[in-house]
């Protein structure tokens, strides 16, 4: 009933444009030569193109999922120390974008590097359509820079995966985990964190026996709570993991190439020998590298939800 409540609400708002706009070009009709008048249906039809836009918008947020909180999880990929440290500067990009955004964003679990960075971090980000917006950031990303860490100061090519998930609550109807297809290990955590994070086995590693999907959470001062981390982690990722075999049953049915999957889309950010930044997906461009890592994403946001809707 709530979706289908939903459902008369979004219908209702097209449906009242579609009045509006009929009644103001019986208006018009009407104005003739009378420039008051003329301004004042100018004015109306600036106020229905404001609310088609919005419309729009809500559109391209209109899949499963789209209004949960998000779980981003960055895994560093070939470049070695350089890749870790991307990994870390992705983190910080989109913990930037949050902020901007007014949306909650907690660093959840992570792994350093050996020597800088991360080898893989997870952060969940509160917020309306928080899974929805950062759909648009799922896949490999590239960084071109001249390496800080070679002594030489050679330009290096670093990738790091992108992975977004739909946050839901431990035990929530969509994904029931059978205790009986979890593994669960426990082992002391690494890195920094104090006494406790290298003296107790407060680490956890779920392995989901069924899909072989495994989990670890090292982060939290407790067993129990990394436990809970975990868990929500690994929920995620089976309720991901069912969205996109419904994704490509439909584009089976559709009988469209099953390529156009998450795994295929791409970024590259280019800091040398010129700066820019490319979506491979969308086609969007900027030059203004600096300001995307510093969490201005919407336009690329923006630019990948509307080529989803259009096919372009």
């Amino acid at each position: 009933m709530q979706k289908l409540d939903s459902l008369k609400e979004k219908l209702g708002r097209w449906e009242a444009m579609a009045r509006h706009l009929d009644e103001l070009e019986e208006l018009l009709e009407l104005a003739a030569d009378d420039s008051d008048f003329l301004d004042h249906i100018t004015q109306q039809v600036d106020e229905v193109e404001r609310q088609l836009d919005e419309g729009e918008f809500e559109l391209m947020l209109d899949r499963p999922y789209a209004d949960h909180n998000a779980v981003v999880t960055i895994t560093t990929g070939a470049g070695g120390i350089d890749a870790q440290d991307w990994t870390e500067m992705l983190t910080r990009m989109y913990l930037r974008w949050a902020e901007r955004r007014g949306f909650k964003a907690e660093l959840i679990e992570s792994t350093e590097g050996e020597e800088a960075g991360f080898k893989n971090a997870t952060i969940e980000i509160d917020g309306l359509n928080a899974y929805g917006y950062m759909l648009s950031e799922r896949g490999s990303h590239r960084l071109v820079r001249l390496s800080p860490f070679d002594s030489a100061h050679r330009r290096q090519t670093s990738f790091a995966a992108v992975e977004v998930l739909p946050a839901i609550d431990e035990g929530a109807p969509e994904i029931n985990v059978d205790s009986k297809d979890i593994r669960e290990d426990h082992y002391r955590s690494t890195g920094a964190g104090g006494q406790n994070v290298n003296k107790v086995s407060s680490a956890v590693r779920l392995t989901h026996l069924p899909s072989g999907i495994v989990v670890t959470c090292q982060n939290e001062r407790s067993q129990l709570q990394n436990r809970q981390v975990a868990m929500k982690i690994l929920q995620a990722k089976l309720l991901d993991l069912e969205l996109r075999r419904r994704e490509e049953e439909q584009a089976r049915l559709r009988g469209e190439p099953i390529s156009a999957n998450f795994g295929n889309r791409d970024r590259s950010y280019v800091l040398h020998p010129y700066t820019a930044v490319k979506d491979e997906r969308s086609g969007y461009e900027t030059t203004n590298a600096s300001g995307v890592l510093d969490g201005d994403l919407d336009p690329f946001m923006e630019a990948y939800l509307r080529s989803q809707v259009t096919g372009e």
